[in-house]
């Protein structure tokens, strides 16, 4: 039987980042002891060629705002016209590269099942390949950059294994996969990846909305375990 996909000619680069955490305590607040009640994963897609559009958008804020380059600025740390400025300029990216493509999955972590809480990376490898897997398979060669100090992937297969099986198995494409980590103090990619990662985690988690609303047109959304 063939492949269930046609390749593009064009390799992609993925930097991805989350936002909230793996816990299930849910008897505190989050940010006073208790669990995120959200967990985002965030995705920014581009072609190797263009990789400096995003960064170049993260560069400018590190510039406007005045922060220091030798400490990463993270989304839960900036102000809220840096946030504002980041959404715009996104936005304006992505209307006028639509190869360029943002993705984004929230889990409804409340509504987890508890057998799946026992092994949560599990689940955040089940995110990853619900958000990305069909994009992934469009492509001949991917590279996909996660920070290796963002949440651990332990269970049984490792990210990178598990979405190859699921390219070349289920999807029956011969795309290739490559895993580059690095570290996204050095990262811009994986930087603009938790803004993202961020401005829709904030949605969700605090009612964060005209940010959202700003960049949501030009996000690939999807949500799981929101129903009753």
């Amino acid at each position: 039987m063939g492949p269930l996909f046609c390749f593009q000619s064009m390799p992609i680069t993925i930097y991805f980042d989350e936002s909230g955490d793996l816990g299930f305590n849910f008897t505190k607040p989050y940010r006073d002891g208790g669990s995120s009640r959200f967990l985002t994963v965030a995705a920014l897609c581009t072609p190797p060629a263009k990789k400096h559009l995003p960064k170049r958008i993260v560069k400018e804020l590190y510039d406007k705002f005045g922060w220091n380059p030798a400490n990463e600025k993270k989304w839960a740390d900036m102000s809220g016209s840096a946030r504002t400025e980041f959404a715009a300029h996104a936005r304006e990216m992505c209307d006028k590269h639509p190869d360029i493509c943002l993705h984004a999955i929230t889990v409804r972590k409340e509504k987890v099942m508890a057998h799946i809480r026992n092994d949560p990376n599990k689940l955040y490898n089940y995110m990853i390949r619900l958000s990305l897997l069909n994009f992934m398979a469009k492509h001949n060669l991917v590279t996909m950059v996660p920070d290796p100090r963002s949440i651990k992937v332990q269970s049984g297969n490792s990210l990178h294994d598990y979405l190859q099986i699921e390219l070349w198995f289920n999807k029956r494409v011969e795309t290739l996969l490559v895993t580059l980590p690095q570290d996204s103090q050095h990262c811009l990619g994986i930087q603009f990846a938790d803004m993202l990662a961020g401005l829709v985690h904030s949605h969700y988690e605090d009612g964060e909305h005209p940010n959202f609303s700003t960049l949501c047109p030009r996000i690939q959304l999807a949500r799981l375990y929101f129903g009753s």
